[in-house]
This record gives C-alpha cells, sequence and structure tokens, in this order.
C-alpha cells in the first residue's frame, strides 16, 4: 500500500474519473478495518462571485489497496456559507 499522500492523491483521481469533476481538497481520511474513508470537496458549479461557487462533500471508500470501492455525495453548499452543523 502507498504511503497517506499516494492513498490521497489516488482517491482523488478516482473520483474526477467517475464525476467528471475536479477535487478541491480532502477534508477527512482516516484509516478503516477494510481500508480508508475520506471526505472530499468538489466544486460542483462555479460561479461569481467565488464565495457563491456551489460545492460538495463526498464519502470516499477505498479498499486497503487503494481501489476506491464506493463513494456518494454527503453533502452540498455555498461556498461563503459557514457550517451550521454540530458534529
Amino acid at each position: 500500500m502507498a504511503n497517506a499522500s499516494e492513498t490521497l492523491r489516488l482517491a482523488c483521481e478516482q473520483l474526477s474519473q467517475l464525476t467528471g469533476q475536479a477535487p478541491e481538497s480532502v477534508s477527512s481520511f482516516e484509516r478503516t478495518d477494510d481500508g480508508w474513508r475520506l471526505t472530499v470537496e468538489v466544486v460542483e458549479l462555479s460561479r461569481i462571485p467565488d464565495t457563491t461557487s456551489l460545492l460538495a462533500s463526498y464519502e470516499v471508500e477505498l479498499d486497503g489497496d487503494g481501489e476506491l470501492t464506493g463513494y456518494r455525495r454527503v453533502r452540498r453548499y455555498e461556498r461563503g456559507k459557514a457550517d451550521d452543523r454540530s458534529r
């Protein structure tokens, strides 16, 4: 298995290939029993000004070899809006 930065890069590449959208950042990254779970932020709709662009958070699952096994959009939001959800 590759190191953490290589795993992140591979996950983002695979997600981009499947969604057709380029990931902007990884906001969480954790090891699971089966591999890895990431939350990846993606710009879904660019707007002017940039603070009104629509972003989405995708939860991405990888196996122990770094192969994407599943993903789902868990949130959609405007870039300039504060997160009012409690975690």
